[in-house]
């Protein structure tokens, strides 16, 4: 590993030391740039045959992330798991308060405990990475509960760090979007129906067949808020494409399109909170 830093290759060391204090392992896996590495780490440390990778589909997890999370465990050679969730029928999950990230981890980790006491397996993974410390993140306290670890935080990962070394690994997701569940597309108080998550991921899959890469799609009612990276921005209204992106969400159900003269930024909706949150 010739490209990354004497730091990242401290972390990177100190993260294989902690998973290969581990027997075995289930990793909660979506298929993105976080957990596709731990995955490939734990795979690495404590092979193929002490690993499992458990993706849960659900509404608000779309269609060709599954799709693709399918090919990377095939890739690697680690059996995936497959569990069917619906958050929607989580109580307290769709009205979509300050907890909506609890409910969901929760249903999570839940199902990831499940199966490890039935397979004999030690350890629950998640693919938390130091930068979420910097984040509203009511999940952790799911995690916490649930005796689910997070190795990248331990060892002091961050995504950039995670990038890099992914990237020295082969990994194809070194370079991918960061991802996060459709929830997190819409204000707290607002209802997450499957229509309008519908809603939310037709328009973001017309962005990404549409060659942008990093872009969020927020939901305010009858107004989509576009969040595109500051250097895609021009892209976007260019003419023939802003023309089409319009009709596009139209379709969708959105009456006004706007765009985000911030861009794109992880965890925008979380701007309205207190600091103290």
């Amino acid at each position: 590993m010739l490209n990354i830093t004497e730091t990242q290759k401290e972390k990177y060391r100190r993260l294989k030391t902690l998973l290969a204090e581990m027997d075995s392992a289930v990793v909660a896996f979506s298929g993105g740039v976080d957990s596709t590495f731990l995955l490939r780490t734990a795979r690495d440390v404590l092979g193929s045959e002490k690993v499992v990778a458990l993706t849960a589909t659900s509404p608000t997890y779309p269609k060709h992330e599954f799709e693709e999370s399918c090919a990377l465990a095939r890739d690697m050679g680690v059996r995936q798991i497959v569990i069917e969730s619906n958050e929607l029928e989580i109580p307290g999950f769709s009205a979509n308060d300050l907890k909506r990230c609890y409910y969901c981890k929760q249903e999570l980790f839940s199902l990831c405990r499940s199966k490890a006491e039935e397979m004999g397996f030690e350890a629950i993974l998640d693919g938390s990475n130091a930068d979420d410390l910097q984040d509203y993140r009511p999940g952790r306290d799911a995690a916490r509960e649930l005796a689910v670890r997070s190795p990248l935080q331990e060892a002091a990962l961050t995504k950039e760090d995670i990038r890099s070394i992914s990237r020295e690994l082969g990994l194809p997701t070194w370079d991918k979007q960061a991802f996060a569940c459709l929830s997190s597309r819409f204000p707290y108080g607002t209802e997450i129906t499957q229509e309008r998550l519908d809603c939310v991921d037709r328009c973001e899959n017309f962005l990404r067949l549409s060659g942008f890469r990093n872009y969020r799609v927020r939901y305010h009612g009858e107004l989509a808020r576009i969040e595109v990276s500051i250097e895609e921005i021009p892209r976007l209204l260019d003419d023939e494409m802003r023309r089409a992106v319009t009709e596009e969400f139209r379709q969708a159900g959105f009456v006004y399109i706007t765009l985000d003269l911030q861009g794109y930024r992880q965890g925008s909706m979380n701007e309205v909170l207190p600091a103290a949150s």
